[in-house]
């Protein structure tokens, strides 16, 4: 298993998760880890990635309220979400990648590797 997602539930709309990203140490070595989600019925949209110097990167429905981060010793990557509205709900996946650049960072099509994804519902 190259990337383990955790750290979904329920919670009410303005409530706060942490979901976690713990990836084998050639995983994490991949210049971006990025977190997607995917809602029933839609496709799966990227929420942000943060690369190996830690430069972030959000999609716009979530800065100022999502907040990624890594811990090297951990191999880990967090995803921190408060203020989450009901329209937040979707399946969160982590996806890390070798080859990933910048130009690609957003497009799911581009990562190989993919945690099993951990399912946050909010509720209103």
């Amino acid at each position: 298993v190259q990337l383990q997602a955790s750290g979904g539930g329920l919670v009410q709309a303005g409530g706060s998760l942490r979901l976690s990203c713990a990836a084998s140490i050639r995983t994490f070595r991949s210049r971006y880890t990025s977190w997607f989600r995917q809602a029933p019925g839609k496709e799966r949209e990227f929420v942000a990635a943060i690369s190996q110097s830690r430069a972030t990167y959000y999609q716009d429905s979530v800065k100022g309220r999502f907040t990624i981060s890594r811990d090297t010793a951990a191999n880990t990557v967090y995803l921190q979400m408060n203020s989450l509205k009901p329209e937040d709900t979707a399946v969160y996946y982590c996806a890390a990648d070798p080859s990933i650049i910048m130009s690609s960072m957003t497009l799911p099509h581009e990562y190989d590797y993919w945690g099993q994804g951990t399912l946050v519902t909010v509720s209103s």
